[in-house]
């Protein structure tokens, strides 16, 4: 009797199995694929980057454009993106000291090509006089103290950007004889002038004229 049930089992187990074989060995369609060694495997797409945003630009100078002339800067910077108020500054100083000195020299062929036809013939007119009355300038530009964009206006494609200009200035006249006749070497003064330069925007000539000057 118990080796009777033994094969009865033992007949039911092999039957399981050959319908467990006819349903798992089989494909329908509905598998999931094997996974690939891990050489082959694509990566995983990874996440964007951030772009680091740049520190910020702090200005630690002295500011090279007064508040009232923000609007200006944005119309000339509008019309010609590749100003830059900065270097136009660092320019003007440069300039106020080659006109500065070509004046006091009596230097008319620079006085020429840095500023314009009015404010020369000006320029032209006290040096003719001072030579006329026999007298020379020995002045020295001690020290640009500050340089600052006061203003900035556009007239058609003519851009016109006045510069504050406070200085140390040591002044002497001399005679014909070479005698101090006024001022000091040793003592300088302290100018404060407004100094007005001007440029056709999109023209060939990229320099930056004087055109007017005044006292602050």
């Amino acid at each position: 009797m118990s080796l009777y049930v033994v094969i009865l089992f033992a007949a039911i187990a092999a039957f399981l199995a050959l319908r467990l074989y006819s349903v798992l060995g089989k494909r329908t369609g509905h598998e999931q694929p094997l996974p690939r060694p891990a050489e082959e495997r694509v990566g995983a797409p990874q996440m964007p980057r951030t772009i680091d945003m740049p520190a910020e630009v702090r200005d630690t100078g002295p500011r090279a454009l007064e508040s009232g002339a923000e609007g200006g800067l944005r119309a000339l910077v509008a019309a010609d993106p590749s100003f830059d108020v900065g270097q136009f500054v660092e320019g003007a100083k440069s300039a106020y000291r080659m006109i500065l000195e070509a004046f006091w020299k009596g230097d008319r062929e620079t006085l020429e090509w840095l500023v314009d036809a009015e404010v020369r013939d000006s320029f032209i007119a006290a040096i003719d006089a001072r030579e006329a009355a026999g007298e020379t300038l020995d002045n020295r530009l001690i020290l640009i103290e500050r340089a600052t964009v006061s203003d900035i206006a556009l007239d058609g494609r003519v851009a016109r950007i006045t510069v504050r200009f406070d200085a140390d200035i040591a002044a002497v006249t001399r005679d014909k004889d070479g005698n101090v006749i006024a001022g000091s070497l040793s003592d300088a003064v302290q100018t404060h002038d407004a100094w007005t330069f001007s440029r056709t925007l999109g023209s060939g000539d990229p320099n930056w004229k004087l055109s007017d000057t005044d006292e602050v």
